[in-house]
């Protein structure tokens, strides 16, 4: 009887190499510090960090905005104001034009001038606009804004010299009003520091003011 001749069993393990991270499920030694050193790498340094806070601070307000500061518009001490009926000035043929007179002694900066200014051109609007006030003027007014709101800028030497052409703007008839500064910068308090005319002729207001100098 024949004996069958069965074949040597052949090993099939795996000589997948014993130390690899995928087989045991951890990493080397050598291989941990590879990874430790990548991410310390990673990391931005002090001085990249604090590079970038230096780059996201905001700049220095320099000086002139500083400056600026007392330039804000101020409220005004406004006092008892004269309201003067402009209409016998309807009839006056011409050019109408608001003066804005500044006194100089004051030696007020350039944006509390400008601030200031605003405020008596405000004023001698609202006082022809109010159909409650005596100074009421639409006629005045509407020729006035028609023709352009034309406003020259003046100056007068004292408070001496911006009384007097608040007397003859009174006795013209011609629409006045004087800022008293509230004093919160420059100047003290109820100073005086614009006179507004008009909106008038333009032959009327030169009665007043035409011997002034521009500002």
């Amino acid at each position: 009887m024949t004996t069958p001749i069965t074949s040597p069993t052949t090993s099939t393990t795996s000589t997948s190499s014993k130390g690899s991270p995928s087989s045991r499920g951890y990493l080397s030694d050598d291989e941990s510090s590879k990874v430790i050193g990548t991410a310390t790498q990673s990391k931005p340094s002090d001085e990249v960090v604090k590079k970038n806070e230096n780059n996201h601070k905001p700049e220095d307000v320099d000086d002139e905005d500083e400056d600026d500061d007392d330039d804000d518009d101020d409220d005004n001490d406004d006092e008892d104001v004269p309201e003067v009926n402009s209409t016998p000035l309807n009839d006056i043929p011409g050019e109408c034009r608001m003066a804005l007179v500044v006194r100089q002694d004051l030696q007020m900066q350039k944006g509390k001038i400008a601030a200031q200014c605003a405020h008596a051109a405000i004023a001698l609007y609202r006082l022809m606009s109010d159909t409650t006030s005596p100074a009421y003027n639409q006629v005045m007014l509407n020729r006035w804004l028609r023709g352009g709101q034309a406003k020259i800028t003046l100056k007068v030497p004292d408070k001496t010299e911006m009384d007097m052409l608040f007397a003859m703007a009174l006795s013209l008839d011609v629409n006045c009003y004087i800022v008293h500064d509230a004093g919160r910068t420059q100047v003290a308090s109820g100073s005086a520091t614009v006179i507004g005319l008009g909106p008038a002729p333009k032959s009327v207001l030169d009665e007043i003011t035409g011997s002034l100098k521009l500002y």
